[in-house]
């Protein structure tokens, strides 16, 4: 069983990783992240303590019996504060009533964690009870009251997790809406599958019966459970948006291939170090601004006749204007790349002309300009191939990578 618990403790924790990927000063002058993570961690925690070799560790080095009890029982508390808390940070609104709720929802569970500290100080509980103490103590004085209010204080802050995810979910949309919905889900599937569990478990002994399985065997997967969807549910909607720029990032890279493999020679632009943990972005931001850096360098050897002979042609080919301006450019920039690498002259036709790859922003030029590249070469006063970007290159000046 420990060994399931720290594995959800794990898997629950390294979310808290993924926030903090951004510069560190960053995410702690960014309260909705500060609290995230803040939730996240103190909900790995609750995991490790409740751990039987976790309690049985504690009790030991404590020599107190079941001292890991009230240590968990805290941690869940706090966990819950964290969560109202990250819910405030989540909503938002005035500076001055975001520090108020944050500040009530710390007293109120500082108070409730300070209760429970002097209840288990009260209560005789000699018999160390590593997966049962909350019935094996269900009927003993002062013990009693301690599980009944960590189990008040969990439930009034799922329940209010529960309306605040009802009510904005009827306000907003899209990938907000989703993270929603997956921490309604969870917060329900807590209440039901771990509280109700727990209550019932526990009153069954008030009144004589056996139904501990319910918080023994029930309750701890369900919790986990319902802790993971409630993760996921706050940190997808902060980190999807950026692992879908960096993968269509990670596409971009790979379409510009072509270009940058025939004009690196000519960049003199820094070359980035290779470096395996670099994101995708960074690695196109590097390549776009040395091929960038190349066009630059090769404007000099721009050919016009090159590029106006392929554009005509490609006209006439029944290519649109914009199609017979990319292949034209591709043409033009492939001979400039080989007059280039052999040293020769520029041309008497050089003058100023701007690639449409630098009048547009982004990447999305540069994209086109290195699929142009990729088609198939044409005679230099051949047919245009019939391709949808149809590219025309001469057979006697073959590309340069």
């Amino acid at each position: 069983m420990s060994l399931v618990v720290y594995l959800a403790a794990f898997v629950f924790g390294t979310t808290s990783v993924l926030l903090f990927r951004r510069p560190r000063t960053a995410a702690l002058r960014n309260p909705l992240t500060l609290s995230t993570c803040a939730a996240i961690i103190l909900g790995a925690l609750v995991f490790v303590c409740a751990a039987p070799a976790t309690l049985a560790t504690v009790n030991s080095l404590t020599g107190v019996p079941n001292f890991g009890a009230p240590l968990t029982y805290g941690m869940l508390s706090a966990y819950s504060c964290a969560v109202l808390v990250l819910l405030i940070n989540w909503r938002g609104g005035s500076r001055e009533r975001v520090r108020r709720m944050v500040l009530r929802s710390v007293a109120a569970y500082g108070l409730l964690v300070a209760a429970l500290v002097v209840l288990f100080a009260l209560a005789e509980a000699d018999t160390e009870r590593l997966t049962d103490l909350d019935t094996y103590y269900a009927n003993t004085p002062f013990m009693r009251e301690m599980i009944l209010l960590y189990l008040v204080g969990h439930s009034a802050a799922m329940l209010v997790m529960c309306a605040v995810c009802v009510k904005w979910g009827r306000e907003v949309g899209g990938l907000l809406r989703t993270g929603l919905r997956l921490i309604l889900v969870g917060a329900l599937l807590d209440v039901v599958g771990f509280q109700l569990a727990k209550y019932t478990a526990v009153m069954a002994r008030w009144s004589g019966h056996d139904l501990d399985f319910l918080s023994t065997t029930v309750a701890p997967p369900m919790a986990s459970l319902a802790a993971l969807l409630c993760s996921a549910g706050f940190v997808l909607p902060r980190l999807l948006p950026s692992a879908l720029a960096q993968w269509r990032g990670f596409g971009d890279y790979r379409r510009l291939g072509p270009l940058w493999a025939l004009v690196r020679s000519v960049a003199t632009a820094p070359k980035p170090q290779a470096a395996w943990w670099q994101l995708p972005q960074a690695r196109l931001q590097w390549r776009e601004v040395s091929i960038h850096d190349a066009l630059l360098a090769l404007a000099p050897y721009f050919d016009h006749r090159v590029r106006e002979r392929v554009r005509d042609t490609a006209l006439r080919a029944g290519r649109s204007p914009h199609e017979a301006r990319l292949a034209a450019e591709a043409a033009m920039l492939a001979d400039a790349t080989r007059r280039a690498a052999a040293r020769e002259e520029p041309p008497e036709t050089a003058g100023t002309y701007r690639l449409h790859a630098t009048e547009v922003s982004g990447t999305g030029g540069l994209v086109e300009l290195a699929q142009a590249l990729h088609q198939p070469p044409a005679a230099r006063e051949g047919a245009v191939p019939p391709s949808p970007t149809g590219t025309v290159t001469e057979p006697e000046e073959p590309h340069v990578a």
